[in-house]
Formats: structure tokens, sequence, C-alpha cells
């Protein structure tokens, strides 16, 4: 089993957009995913308390009953746990950080987000686990050239000593809209934007963690992860 926690020091960064679309996308590529909800703002089992699958699909716990969740996701056969991290206190966040084969670290590319990214960063080199940055709620590519905000964003975080996704997360009104039915943007336009991003994001994270090399770094990502298609390693 695999585990993989979503992270942000600072409120409003996206990660439980980011922790929920990631976990609805590898659930319908075949890869057997639960959620577990460690914010105690519990804003990920407001978007999914409504679906069918919930009690199977995502767990309200707390930073100190993650370590035993995890053992019993692994005894009972999910092959990605996903933790949605609290922004604070610290203490929680590195239990979440503990339990992970990768981090994700998200951050929009606004100074005060940039910042908080390295307070992530910070944690997850001291406790020595794997970690990325991922970029969120970023203003779309035009024409294949990136804002200068976005630009500017990936060159600050070159200097932040983990490697950042190639994909880069847009803001789009879809990632609401969807929430707002209790889904994922792959369930609401399978061929959008959104979710061509979503599905790259994931094939490059689940890469990851199967062991394979991060993609090189790239600045614009609209045309990345169309068909894309994974089984669990």
């Amino acid at each position: 089993m695999k585990t993989l926690a979503v992270m942000s020091r600072k409120g409003g960064a996206g990660k439980t957009t980011v922790a929920v679309n990631l976990t609805l996308a590898a659930r319908a590529m075949g890869v057997r995913a639960v959620l577990a909800d460690a914010d105690p703002l519990r804003s990920a089992h407001e978007v999914l308390k409504g679906r069918e699958e919930a009690p199977s699909l995502l767990f309200e716990t707390s930073a100190s009953k993650l370590f035993a969740l995890t053992e019993a996701c692994r005894r009972s056969g999910v092959e990605l746990l996903i933790i949605d991290t609290p922004a604070a206190p610290e203490a929680d966040v590195a239990e979440a950080v503990k339990v992970a084969d990768l981090c994700l670290a998200v951050a929009r590319p606004t100074y005060l987000d940039l910042a908080a990214a390295v307070m992530s960063v910070a944690v997850i080199q001291r406790l020595g686990r794997e970690g990325q940055i991922v970029l969120n709620q970023c203003p779309p590519a035009r024409a294949g050239v990136e804002p200068p905000s976005v630009l500017k964003a990936f060159e600050a975080l070159r200097f932040a000593n983990l490697p950042v996704a190639a994909i880069a997360m847009r803001s789009r009104m879809i990632y609401q809209t969807a929430f707002a039915q209790g889904r994922s943007v792959l369930e609401i336009d399978a061929e959008g934007s959104a979710a061509r991003e979503v599905r790259a994001l994931f094939g490059q994270v689940w890469k990851r963690m199967s062991g394979e090399r991060p993609a090189p770094m790239r600045t614009a990502n609209d045309d990345l992860g169309a068909g894309l298609r994974l089984r669990p390693a």
C-alpha cells in the first residue's frame, strides 16, 4: 500500500481540492484508493458525504489515529491512502508526514502561499520523507505560455529543495461545480482540461510513489495527461 499526504500550512491553497480529485481519479483508474479526512474543518467529508460509496471511500480521523488507520487500510487491501491533512498545528501535520510514502505540498502562485510551502518542505525534510510541490489555482496558460505569476512561482520554488510537479493545477470554475455535486472534475467532464490535469498529476504522483524518477519540470501542461490509464504496481 502507498500513502500520500496532501498538505498546506496555509488555508485556501486548495489541498482538499487536490486530495479529493486525486482520490476519485485513482479509483476511476482502477486503484483501490481511500481518503482520510484528518482536517478538523472536514471539507473533504462535506464534499463526499452524499456519495453512495462514502462509507468505503472516506474516513474521518485525526492526526493521533493516522498510524492505526494506515495499518487497518493495509490489512484490508487498500492500495492507496490519501490524507487530507490539517494546516496546523505542526505536530499534527508531522503525524501525517510520518506515515506517508510521499508528501504533496500544495501552494498557489502567491508570495504567502510560497512561504507556506517552504514551511511544509521544512517539516518533510526534518522527518526524512519524500516530497513534491504542486502549484494550484494557477491562471491558465495561453498558447502554451505561462502567466508571469506562475513563471515566478516556479523560479522561486527551484530553491525549495523539493521537486516541483510537472503539472500545474489551473484555476477553473469546474472544480467548484464538481464539489457542489459531490463529484470530481473527471465525473463532470472526463475530456475537459481540468480532468486532463488531474489525470496527469495522479499519473506523475503514482509513478513517483512506485519508485520511478519524476518527470522533468514543465511550466505548461494543457497537453498533458490525455488518455492516461494506470493500474497499481
